[in-house]
């Protein structure tokens, strides 16, 4: 099996398990403009604190299984994708919620799920289907955390 497909298979097995009891909610709307989503999906800026705690996550975000990061006290870093390190300064808070929430209108042939779209996604379990990986309060959380990596 491919990097690429042990990948895609880590994360269908355990990224993808909704929280116990989670209510099905409907997405918020948002409008992609160019390489970004320029607009908060909540109205409200995210806790980096809550961010970090998310990106860092061996059983929500599972970020560090493809990115490395400023991160010391977490071991087995991943290779696959960039670092996250300074990813606020290549990036803007829009086009790091663009990545999130649907990384595929920028690559369709990427690794990165879709922590934000629940249409056209492909091998979905049923207890997951219409469920976002990421709530949009999370979404938010990670941008505003990746926002604060400037270096």
């Amino acid at each position: 099996m491919a990097v690429h497909g042990a990948c895609r298979a880590l994360l269908a097995a355990w990224v993808l398990l909704p929280a116990l009891g989670e209510a099905q909610q409907p997405l918020h709307p948002f409008t992609v403009m160019g390489d970004a989503i320029p607009d908060s999906l909540t109205g409200q800026r995210g806790d980096p604190v809550r961010g970090r705690a998310i990106v860092a996550s061996r059983q929500r975000g599972l970020c560090l299984l493809c990115h490395a990061g400023p991160f010391p006290e977490e071991r087995f870093q991943g290779n696959l994708a960039p670092d996250l390190s300074g990813a606020g300064g290549r990036w803007s808070a829009g086009e790091l919620r663009l990545r999130l929430v649907d990384s595929q209108r920028l690559n369709p042939a990427t690794i990165m799920p879709s922590y934000y779209r629940t249409e056209e996604l492909a091998r979905v379990g049923a207890p997951w289907r219409g469920r976002p990986l990421l709530a949009a309060e999370e979404i938010e959380d990670v941008v505003a955390f990746l926002g604060t990596l400037k270096d």
